[in-house]
């Protein structure tokens, strides 16, 4: 997808090392960053440089073939499940990091003690998790094109888009693809509280891409629903269970609750990677919480040209703050995947469901 004209994927390795774009600093500054080792990239995961379920599925599945390019001869297999297990605790929900780091340790195994086919069947499998992540989200795009007719007016929450993944994006795909055969299309954007992905990433690509959009309050989706200035709702997905159940970030049950309401469609978009068929409904989801003062804060870029970190909220108050919640099978009109849109049914989504 396109920086100032220029093409770019959020996440790639280069050189041994894991680059990825420094989604922090958006929309304020585009930056990329360099990872040298295994263990920077799992910070990098944890503390959102990456974010979004098929980007740090990728950063994990690469960061691992970067701890077997780096893991010393004695003590090789060790040091890979030690990468494993490092990487796979970083984030609980996003069911594509523990899918692509298991790839990866699955090519490593296969090849026993041959350690040069290890190292290099691993960086092959990590390319692969990442060009696979890329060509599911284009092809989600060329399926959901459907829903985006010309004139389409589309609610989204989060930031489902390029930088949630490699490239393309889950939930903006289908939007890209409209835009790229000449529809007319607007986009209303959540602003995604607490830390605003919606505001910063969502709003940030689709300038980049010159989609018109707007930014609302997340307490104003349901108004405009009501108003009748939404046509369809699409959002993407960290994870999918067995059922058809969807975890995404905190708001999207409250926008598909609108949505049912006011007699909207209400679509998630996410490639296979994200199904969890050994989840059997929403309940067993492991749900992130994250600090608190991600709630009684807020980051911004001041008129000093500094990005700063300020209090809203009063100093002893606590805070609850779910990265995810879960939207009910029933809520949701369909799953746009890469194989095509599946009901959200036990029977859909075994139909498009991988063979781990």
């Amino acid at each position: 997808m396109n920086v100032g004209g220029r093409p770019f994927r959020t996440v790639w390795l280069e050189d041994g090392c894991v680059r990825m774009i420094e989604q922090n600093l958006l929309p304020f500054r585009f930056e990329i960053v360099r990872m040298s080792t295994w263990h920077d990239t799992a910070k990098a995961i944890r503390d959102m440089t990456v974010r979004g379920a098929g980007a740090i599925g990728a950063a994990g599945a690469l960061g691992l073939a970067q701890a077997a390019l780096q893991a010393p001869d004695r003590g090789f297999h060790e040091a890979v499940a030690q990468a494993a297990d490092g990487l796979t605790r970083t984030r609980p929900t996003a069911q594509n990091l523990f899918y692509g780091v298991g790839r990866v340790l699955r090519a490593i195994q296969a090849e026993g003690d041959d350690l040069r086919a290890a190292r290099r069947a691993a960086e092959a499998v990590g390319r692969e998790v990442a060009d696979d992540d890329a060509e599911c989200c284009r092809l989600i795009g060329e399926h959901g094109l459907v829903l985006v007719p010309d004139g389409a007016r589309v609610s989204t929450h989060c930031n489902a888009g390029w930088l949630a993944f490699v490239d393309w994006g889950s939930a903006l795909s289908p939007v890209y693809a409209a835009r790229r055969v000449g529809r007319n299309v607007h986009v209303w954007v959540d602003e995604t509280r607490p830390r605003g992905q919606g505001a910063r990433l969502t709003a940030w690509e689709l300038g980049q891409e010159g989609v018109p959009h707007a930014i609302l309050p997340d307490g104003a989706t349901a108004s405009l629903m009501r108003r009748g200035q939404v046509d369809v709702v699409i959002v993407g997905s960290d994870r999918i269970a067995a059922n058809g159940d969807v975890a995404n970030k905190i708001g999207t049950y409250a926008s598909a609750l609108a949505a049912r309401a006011h007699g909207l469609p209400f679509y998630v978009a996410a490639p296979t990677t994200t199904i969890d068929p050994g989840c059997p409904e929403g309940g067993a989801i492991p749900i992130e919480e994250r600090s608190a003062d991600e709630v009684r804060t807020v980051w911004g870029w001041s008129d000093e040209g500094r990005f700063v970190q300020v209090r809203v909220a009063p100093e002893g108050s606590p805070a609850w703050n779910p990265a995810f919640d879960v939207t009910p099978a029933e809520l949701i009109a369909g799953i746009v995947t890469e194989r095509g849109v599946v009901p959200a049914t036990p029977e859909g989504i075994a139909r498009v469901a991988r063979v781990r």
